[in-house]
């Protein structure tokens, strides 16, 4: 079984089992994510690899973190994740990238994102739930950070914290690529969603 194999099973169990504790039938995830029903069974049933900005929707709509619904099984009170295991969610052609490193539930989604941004390529995301709050830090390069249409340069070394409950996008407009690790931290459902 290739990891992308295993990625896809660990999904679709996670999906159904979170699922079924919120008590949401397919109908109303379907609702609740703008998630198609349709695309909701294909992923349930391990028949499909949803992009990540699916995944980010079901994972919003269910209170928990991509993380969360991506893990394979794991015991103990120390999660440790080795750099093989750890889940690349987005590259494109260019070769840039981001990898989700490690997340947890504890008192809402929280998520450890390393990003990877060629020159000239960006990564935009729908609106997170309400509170739902992203800190950033660029290690090498200048970023271009847009959050609901406003633009700011981020050079190595700045770090910055918003809100992510409207759009908002990571651009490389230089010649440099641009390297960040990123914390996403969502409120518990309930909890201002």
């Amino acid at each position: 079984m290739t990891d992308l194999d295993k990625l896809t099973q660990s999904l679709a169990r996670n999906l159904k089992r979170w699922r079924s504790e919120r008590r949401l039938t397919l109908d109303a995830l379907a609702a609740r994510s703008g998630v198609s029903r349709g695309m909701i069974i294909q992923i349930e049933q391990a028949r499909t690899n949803p992009s990540v900005g699916t995944t980010v929707k079901l994972a919003d709509a269910l209170g928990v973190s991509i993380t969360t619904l991506l893990e394979r099984e794991q015991e103990g009170r120390v999660r440790i994740v080795p750099p093989q295991e750890a889940t690349r969610m987005w590259s494109s052609e260019a070769g840039s990238h981001h990898t989700l490193l490690v997340g947890t539930q504890v008192r809402g989604p929280m998520e450890l994102w390393d990003w990877h941004v060629e020159p000239g390529d960006a990564s935009t995301s729908d609106p997170h739930p309400p509170g739902t709050v992203e800190l950033l830090r660029v290690t090498a390069g200048e970023l271009t950070l847009v959050v609901d249409g406003e633009q700011f340069r981020l050079p190595a070394g700045t770090a910055a914290a918003f809100e992510s409950d409207v759009p908002h996008g990571y651009r490389n407009d230089g010649d440099r690529p641009v390297e960040l690790t990123m914390a996403v931290a969502i409120p518990p459902v309930g909890g201002g969603c």
